[in-house]
């Protein structure tokens, strides 16, 4: 059973009693059906079920099947039976079911943003980038699985004889373990790749989050992927997330960097590769140039998308003498004037917080910076009023090395502002501490714009936008430098981590040995004559 869409009139049609006046507190409910039809996709057979709460009110809003190991073993054994068949099937049958996920997700666009809202409490405006990029991501794999799968042939070592051939092999079966704070897109977008390549995946979401992934897990057997080729299963991450990497091909891991080595460590044990997309302190420079009400609506963006939950906001505002006055003030007058709240409506510029640990991470380092001298310029304080989690867009200034927000990643709608004067000071503060995910400079120069983010030590930089420029090019790798993670996301790099490469060589009329009753030292001197000769010829 689907959800019913909402009624843009009022509240969802999945919601309890409408209130008009909309009390964040109030009690709501999904339908009891709908949420059963979407955990019976997770592998249980323990009996277990762990209660999730939605962010908006903080009422209970489903119970979930936990795995066990024996699941987790289940799981990989259904996904490797399938995989098998999957990597048999043509690359244009892949494409054309990827083609219809496209299309399934922009029509059902409307179910996905509500479960996306009850699960995270983000706007749903901000939900609305999830679908957006799972369409993205599927139209360009199917468009261009020709481009990154096909055998390539590459030079042999004797010109017109040596025919190579390099392949792209699949892994088999992926682990991806998803975050909570992109719950529908992290689910599936790494996912997809893998799936175009002709891999199995089985799951392990956030705990916080497993209705959102497993709407996507249905999506995807409704555009006709095998049932057994996507296996999604559930439990604390410090449980399952071990069992899932003692088993897999390959890991797929975005969350944090203390996480992230855990992680690395399992599977460099196991021999395995690994993606991972880990935490950042990113920073955005406004240089001396800059268009100052530009600039200052894409800080509202880059620090506030997501209330801050988002792996690649800006939490470090490094602005020019020239322009900092003007831009503090239109900045603060932009963050001013956001609405926040906790609904599933559209009209909010900011929602919740996903959970009280994040709210007591966020207040911590507020009242921390406050206590050692920084000044709260707008914002710093909680909004029981609108919702349990809702923490109000803070810019602070003064911010000092030994406050916790100086280096730690905060991950929430707080970000510090730092006066410079010289461009070259800028990009060394920029880069220091351990983290280099995202960056973005504005400045009118384009050209010069770009040279500086060249210096920038960050996996992404944009030019003139916060974020979205970088991450809704999926032709273009995505993902972190230093204490940031390891491998890329997107592109070619996106899907070739998925791959095994094999170089096959045929070999025409002569052997690479010596021939026709040659001493090896008559060979010897024959090869290096060709090696010279080939060099004049300007061979590779």
């Amino acid at each position: 059973m689907n959800a019913q869409q909402p009624d843009r009139t009022g509240a969802s049609s999945l919601d309890g009693p409408h209130d008009p006046e909309h009390d964040p507190t109030a009690s709501y409910a999904l339908e009891p059906e709908y949420v059963a039809s979407l955990t019976r996709r997770v592998l249980s057979s323990t009996g277990r079920t762990a209660e999730v709460r939605t962010p908006i009110s903080g009422a209970p809003l489903a119970h979930v099947p936990q795995s066990s190991e024996h699941d987790v073993q289940e799981a990989f054994t259904r996904a490797r039976r399938a995989q098998v068949a999957w990597a048999r099937t043509s690359l244009e049958h892949r494409s054309a079911i990827m083609m219809r996920l496209h299309d399934l997700v922009l029509d059902r666009q409307e179910e996905i943003l509500d479960l996306v809202v009850w699960e995270s409490g983000k706007s749903r405006q901000h939900a609305f980038d999830e679908p957006v990029h799972i369409a993205l991501t599927a139209r360009y794999y199917a468009r261009t699985a020709h481009q990154h799968l096909d055998p390539q042939r590459r030079l042999g070592v004797v010109p017109g004889l040596t025919r190579v051939e390099v392949n792209r092999v699949p892994k088999g079966v992926v682990g991806i373990i998803s975050p909570w704070n992109y719950p529908f897109t992290m689910a599936l977008c790494d996912g997809l790749p893998a799936l175009m390549a002709g891999n199995a995946v089985v799951a392990k979401p956030d705990a916080q989050t497993m209705l959102s992934a497993l709407l996507g897990a249905q999506l995807l057997e409704e555009a006709g992927f095998p049932k057994d080729l996507w296996q999604v299963v559930a439990g604390p991450g410090s449980e399952v997330g071990p069992q899932v990497i003692g088993r897999a091909d390959y890991i797929c891991f975005t969350g944090s960097t203390a996480t992230g080595r855990r992680v690395a460590a399992g599977c460099a044990e196991r021999l395995i590769g690994c993606s991972l997309e880990l935490g950042g302190k990113n920073p955005m420079l406004v240089l001396r140039d800059a268009d100052v009400e530009r600039a200052a609506e894409g800080a509202v963006r880059a620090s506030f998308s997501n209330a801050g939950q988002l792996c690649v906001s800006a939490e470090r505002l490094f602005v020019a003498d020239q322009v900092y006055d003007r831009f503090v003030e239109r900045f603060v007058a932009r963050t001013q004037a956001m609405t926040l709240g906790a609904s599933l409506e559209w009209g909010n510029d900011m929602g919740s917080l996903v959970s009280q640990a994040q709210l007591d991470t966020v207040t911590s380092q507020v009242e921390d910076a406050v206590a050692k001298g920084a000044r709260v310029l707008t914002g710093g304080r909680a909004r029981p009023d609108l919702g349990p989690y809702v923490f109000e867009p803070t810019i602070l200034e003064g911010v000092t090395p030994e406050m916790t927000c100086f280096g730690q990643e905060t991950f929430g709608p707080v970000v510090s502002l730092y006066r410079f004067h010289d461009e070259a000071d800028a990009v060394a503060r920029a880069n220091a501490g351990e983290y280099g995910l995202n960056g973005s400079v504005y400045s009118r120069d384009g050209a010069r714009a770009r040279a500086i983010a060249r210096e920038i030590a960050c996996g992404t930089v944009n030019v003139n936008e916060a974020f979205a420029a970088t991450f809704a090019s999926v032709d273009s790798p995505m993902g972190g430098m230093r204490q940031s993670g390891m491998g890329r996301r997107q592109g070619s790099e996106g899907i070739h981590r998925y791959t095994e490469t094999q170089s096959v060589a045929t070999q025409r009329l002569i052997r690479i040995a010596p021939m026709l009753g040659m001493s090896d030292e008559t060979y010897a001197r024959v090869m290096t004559a060709q090696l010279r000769v080939m060099k004049k010829l300007g061979r590779a």
